[in-house]
This record gives structure tokens, C-alpha cells and sequence, in this order.
């Protein structure tokens, strides 16, 4: 299938993408990735991957665009919240006042 990553075409298979990442171990998933056999990859570690372009050329999303055409799973991984610091009996942070 014809798909278009930073500007340029690339004739992309599912096979094809399966075969170039079975060798590839996964990065840490921070933000959208993409399901490939039983593993989550980065969009844009796969689009690095496959297109052989440096990362800050193309967008994870173009990545999950194609990777959704050729039938992978693409998701997003929540933000992981950072504490406030409060405590739950003050959910206001009143007593932080002086």
C-alpha cells in the first residue's frame, strides 16, 4: 500500500512491517504507539524504522496513519499525573497556607 511520511511515498505491506521490526526491541511508550505481534512500539521509533528518516522529519501521527491503514492497532498512552502534593483529607491544600 502506497503511504505518504514526510512528504515522501513509501509502498508499505503488513509483512513487510512485521518482518523489519521482528529484530527491533521496543522503547519506552510514552505518548501514541503502535501494536506490532504481541509488542508496543513508539509511532515514532516505527516510522524511523521503516522509513530509514530521522524522527524530527515526519509526525507520529502521519506514523499511526499509515499503521492504521495497513490494519496495526495504533493508541495513546495516557499522561501519567504527577502528585500535588496534597493530602486527601485537605483536597484544597489549605493547610499549606500560613
Amino acid at each position: 500500500m502506497r503511504c505518504v511520511i514526510a512528504r515522501f511515498p513509501f509502498e508499505l505491506s503488513k509483512n513487510g512491517v512485521l518482518e523489519t521490526m521482528k529484530d527491533v526491541k521496543p522503547e519506552p511508550v510514552t505518548g501514541e504507539y503502535v501494536v506490532i505481534g504481541r509488542r508496543e512500539y513508539p509511532a515514532l521509533q516505527v516510522g524511523a524504522v521503516i522509513t530509514r528518516q530521522d524522527r524530527r522529519d515526519f509526525s507520529a501521527r502521519e506514523v499511526v496513519r499509515a499503521m492504521t491503514r495497513l490494519g496495526f492497532t495504533c493508541r495513546t498512552r495516557p499522561a501519567v499525573t504527577v502528585g500535588t502534593g496534597r493530602q486527601a483529607d485537605d483536597p484544597l491544600g489549605t493547610s499549606m497556607i500560613a
